[in-house]
């Protein structure tokens, strides 16, 4: 193999052809993504959006169940990933180095960070249903099952899953959801002043 055979090797000091057009869409995506990131509720409407074609597709092309049952999966593993602390309480009991959540009343607050930030959640999530969207068009992927069976092994598997994940909530005194600062009122002004 000679030099410069390879996509991403460079030829005479510069970056193949291929190299520079993946580089520049990546940075196009990537502006993308940074300007999107303010618009949270807009994010959410567009992955609910998605899935609900996702879902239209399905129903109608009355295939492609184990895609869906899939990316079910698929969400169910991220939705526990933002539901999770980044640092788990239970590997952090014997060992005293390292931050951990408080389980005493004295103890100092320390705020909740997710295991999987709700941008990247958001992203993940909406990729996921942009490939499994993109795999219906292929017939390999449409692979025969009787879909009452998945609706009820992902129904149990969702519900083990969150029982799972609410008994380590309750057992390590963690809420993964936060509404902001606390605000603390002081007297109230009687609205009176004192004039000298």
């Amino acid at each position: 193999m000679s030099e410069g055979d390879s996509v991403g090797d460079s030829v005479n000091g510069k970056p193949s052809v291929v190299c520079r057009f993946s580089t520049r869409l990546g940075q196009i995506y990537q502006s993308w993504l940074d300007k999107s990131t303010p618009y949270t509720a807009v994010q959410w409407v567009v992955k609910l959006g998605l899935s609900f074609v996702y879902m239209i597709r399905v129903y109608l092309l009355q295939s492609w169940y184990i895609m869906t049952y899939a990316l079910g999966i698929y969400h169910l593993n991220l939705f526990i990933a933002f539901l999770s602390p980044k640092v788990d309480p239970s590997l952090m009991e014997d060992s005293d180095d390292g931050p951990s959540l408080p389980t005493k009343q004295n103890e100092e607050f320390q705020p909740f960070i997710r295991r999987l930030p709700e941008f990247k959640f958001w992203h993940a999530a909406t990729k996921g249903i942009l490939v499994a969207m993109a795999c219906t068009f292929f017939e390999a992927f449409n692979v025969p099952v009787f879909w009452p069976i998945l609706v009820m092994y992902f129904i149990m598997l969702f519900c083990i899953t969150m029982k799972r994940q609410i008994k380590h909530m309750i057992k390590y005194r963690y809420i993964p959801f936060t509404h902001g600062k606390r605000t603390y009122k002081g007297k109230e002004d009687a609205g009176k002043t004192f004039a000298s």
